[in-house]
């Protein structure tokens, strides 16, 4: 490669021609008051992420039931105004009766919501934070749980699993982040489960596939807003009994709803990137498994 010529250049000290150049003197210690400057300048362009805000108005999907249900219950207790939607309205309004009694201060606005109608998530996200007034936290935690070993038959029980664990998730966290944005600030939740830390087998291997992958957007979505006020959890519940798991055998380390669900809220008002829920036993056995071979994986499961 050719290398065209370089231009003479002064000797150190002296311009072109021989002409001294003034040095200019620091003071001692200055170049590090300049960088503390700098470090300075660069914490106040970044949100204070030490004390979580008290978020008052807080949106939960799939609330009718289960882990949406109780952390209703739960962050009423704790005076919290809530926005709630599932398919089974029903359902809602009986909870909304229930909060009434219990807490006459909250206020609690339902809607009817198939989260798999994705136009319909945007629709109602912003039919309820028009009705609360604003929206401070939105939870995504509608799910199923249902699924089969791959190549087993049953395709479209999968592909529902699929379609509305994962692609549904999306159309809410899009939903929920136009909202915050143009609010400036709020706090985005997604419930996925220990189940995202490997590959499962039989019928768990496209439930764990589908939270692995909401964990993943989690995360992104978290990188993508990382010098905002807006912060992003991602919550790994283990076993908490609900409804879907009513009919199952009992499992190890299974906790009941109300304890479930009061771990589940605590960890959300922490407003930490990730939680595994409850912290003990889940956050040893999530490490183990993380780490273990895949053939004591599948013999354990």
């Amino acid at each position: 490669m050719q290398v065209s010529p370089q231009p003479q250049t002064a000797s150190r000290g002296r311009r072109a021609g021989g002409v001294p150049i003034a040095r200019s003197r620091r003071a001692p210690g200055a170049g590090r008051v300049e960088q503390g400057r700098a470090r300075a300048r660069r914490a106040e362009s970044v949100p204070d992420r030490s004390t979580p805000a008290i978020r008052t108005n807080i949106l939960i999907t799939g609330a009718s039931a289960g882990l949406g249900r109780g952390m209703a219950l739960e962050f009423a207790a704790r005076g919290r105004n809530l926005a709630l939607c599932a398919r089974r309205i029903e359902l809602l309004a009986a909870l909304r009766a229930e909060i009434a009694q219990r807490h006459p201060g909250v206020k609690v606005a339902i809607r009817e919501l198939d989260v798999n109608d994705h136009g319909r998530v945007f629709e109602v996200f912003r039919e309820l934070r028009d009705e609360l007034g604003g929206l401070d936290r939105i939870i995504v935690n509608a799910g199923v749980g249902r699924g089969a070993p791959v190549g087993s038959g049953h395709f479209a029980a999968n592909k529902a699993t699929a379609e509305t664990n994962f692609v549904a998730a999306l159309a809410q966290c899009e939903a929920a982040l136009e909202i915050l944005r143009a609010r400036g600030a709020g706090h985005l939740v997604t419930i996925a489960s220990v189940a995202a830390i490997r590959g499962l087998p039989r019928y768990q291997t496209v439930y764990a596939a589908t939270k692995a992958g909401l964990a993943s957007l989690t995360e992104g979505i978290r990188a993508d807003l990382w010098d905002t006020p807006i912060r992003v959890s991602a919550i790994f519940p283990g076993y908490i009994e609900t409804e879907i798991s009513s009919g199952a055998r009992k499992r190890m380390f299974l906790v009941d709803a109300a304890t479930g669900c009061r771990a589940l809220v605590r960890a959300i008002e922490r407003e930490r990137p990730k939680a595994f829920v409850p912290p003990w036993p889940w956050t040893p056995i999530a490490f183990v498994m993380r780490h273990l071979p895949l053939a004591a994986l599948v013999r354990m499961m």
